[in-house]
């Protein structure tokens, strides 16, 4: 087995801001899998064309860490990743990446790529085949209360029956003014409020923020505090009035054994689970498995992924029990130059594949 690695910068088509900063430019890797030596000009071929997977018998998957959240990234983290691939091809035991989370999906990704007739069609469901869309929210990035209520409006008008505000970085104030303004336009009957404070409060406001928020029938509140404070979190859990969706906290727990007693120990209502942070597809059934036995439930997110990325994490939604729950992906519209011919579209409230 050989692999070749391929460094790619992505450009936003707008500064997309969160409670921890805005990020204009996305570092990602593409690793390639083949039975044969791969070089560098039919990478770039295929990153221009993934179409051409198929002619070449090489399987693609994409390494998208965030450096200010995923704990396995560091300083020269190409060499990172070229360590993991070595060691992968050695051994051929996906085990020795549970501690490299955005590796293992990349490298699980590769490897169904490599084995399917297309390089891209990677499970068999009616979504991957165009029968059928997935829900997903609609998401409206930080700016200033103009440019969020524009954006509001705009996924209203677009269809979405789901929309999901980042919030944190304004005046609480302001915020929930928004989100007034949203409700009125809207009962919760007709559309579905959830908001992602990225950790932006501490306990004693996330409460006070929580007993507004339930008052506007908003359906959820992701990552009220930092992580990393289990006692705090669970305090929040038992006495919140609004459902809390766990993010970052999953991050860096790797281990099964872990993953059960962060559940036990916290017990939210629902976990976020994002496959380039939570351990890749694997990581996302253990997460699902002790979730569902603990009757927390959960929903599935991109992580500012390119086509490449969103497209086997939109296929590997389509495998899940999610009903018409609406999913955390990504629209493949937020870079300028996205990656082509992976056939995820939009239409209305729903994300599908139409190749």
């Amino acid at each position: 087995m050989h692999y070749f690695i391929l460094p790619h910068k992505l450009t936003f088509s707008f500064p997309a801001g969160t409670s921890r900063g805005v990020y204009t430019h996305r570092q990602v890797w593409y690793v390639f899998i083949s039975e044969s030596p791969i070089d560098k000009d039919t990478c770039r071929a295929i990153i221009s064309n993934p179409r051409l997977l198929s002619a070449y018998k090489i399987g693609v998957g994409e390494i998208a860490p965030l450096h200010d959240l995923s704990c396995e990234y560091g300083r020269e983290f190409q060499n990172t990743i070229d360590k993991c691939c070595r060691e992968f091809v050695a051994s051929k035991d996906i085990e020795c990446l549970r501690h490299y989370p955005s590796i293992h999906f990349g490298i699980e990704t590769a490897l169904r790529s490599l084995h399917v007739h297309d390089g891209l069609s990677l499970f068999d469901t009616a979504f991957t085949r165009g029968e059928m869309g997935i829900p997903i929210n609609g998401l409206v990035w930080m700016g200033d209360k103009d440019t969020m209520r524009q954006r509001m409006l705009q996924k209203m008008q677009a269809g979405f029956t789901c929309i999901k505000l980042k919030i944190g970085a304004l005046r609480i104030e302001e915020e929930l003014a928004l989100l007034q303004e949203l409700r009125i336009i809207a009962p919760a009957k007709d559309l579905q409020i959830r908001v992602d404070a990225n950790g932006a409060f501490t306990e004693a406001e996330a409460l006070e923020v929580m007993e507004q928020l339930e008052k506007l029938e908003v359906h959820s509140i992701e990552q009220p505090i930092r992580s990393g404070d289990w006692d705090s979190m669970a305090r929040l859990c038992k006495s919140s009035p609004l459902p809390i969706a766990l993010d970052e906290e999953l991050i860096g727990v790797n281990t099964p054994k872990l993953k059960e007693r962060l559940l036990q120990e916290i017990h939210p209502a629902y976990i976020v689970l994002k496959p380039t942070l939570h351990g890749g597809m694997q990581g996302c059934d253990e997460w699902i498995e002790r979730a569902t036995r603990h009757n927390i439930g959960y929903w599935i997110t991109s992580a500012l992924e390119s086509n490449i990325g969103l497209n086997a994490i939109a296929q590997y939604t389509a495998t899940l029990q999610t009903g018409d729950f609406a999913q955390g992906l990504g629209t493949g519209q937020l870079f300028v130059e996205n990656i082509p011919y992976t056939g995820l579209t939009i239409e209305g409230n729903k994300l599908f594949r139409k190749l």
